[in-house]
């Protein structure tokens, strides 16, 4: 998806973003590396800008993986080589409030475009959360109010057996019989 904001275009689709999206600790968040790469800068300046102003980071806007976490949960991201340069220290870890945050942070239009698409991105997320809590509270109300039924579908799928059954073909047809069935 192509948006088009602030006389400049940012052309990342959305998948790409929501790739980056993790759940670590309970949360939805996006490490620092990612979020440099998508606002255009380096990531020791992204982390340079949140020390600079770490009051507006409280942690449930941001953490920081601790060593034992990082490397477990690198493992469990089966990462590759490749995906590990440049993590020599644990990562920082955005929540959506903390990823918001960064737009008072650093200043560029690119950081500032960026953030509004992802921004969007966890809006669009939140609300299929939601779409899919109501289906599950749905599902949940139609199985309680057929919980106290099971022996009478049982009796309904026996009575459709009996129906059904191979064996009924056995008894001697009532009717009109053609020279046809004769044969």
């Amino acid at each position: 998806m192509t948006h088009k904001t602030m006389n400049s275009e940012i052309s990342v689709p959305d998948e790409i973003i929501l790739s980056k999206i993790y759940l670590i600790r309970g949360q939805k968040v996006m490490l620092d590396r990612d979020l440099a790469d998508l606002y255009g800068t380096e990531t020791r300046t992204l982390k340079q800008a949140v020390k600079r102003n770490i009051d507006r980071f409280p942690g449930d806007f941001m953490f920081q993986l601790n060593k034992v976490k990082f490397v477990n949960w690198r493992s469990q991201n089966v990462m590759s080589k490749a995906d590990q340069k440049g993590w020599r220290h644990a990562p920082m870890a955005f929540i959506e409030h903390g990823v918001l945050m960064l737009s008072s942070v650093l200043k560029s239009t690119r950081a500032i475009e960026m953030n509004i698409k992802i921004m969007r991105i966890f809006t669009r997320m939140r609300e299929m959360i939601l779409t899919h809590k109501d289906i599950l509270l749905k599902l949940e109300q139609l199985e309680k109010s057929v919980a106290g039924h099971d022996k009478h579908i049982q009796m309904i799928f026996q009575a459709l057996k009996q129906l059904l059954d191979p064996l009924q073909k056995s008894r001697r047809q009532i009717g009109f019989k053609s020279a046809k069935d004769d044969t």
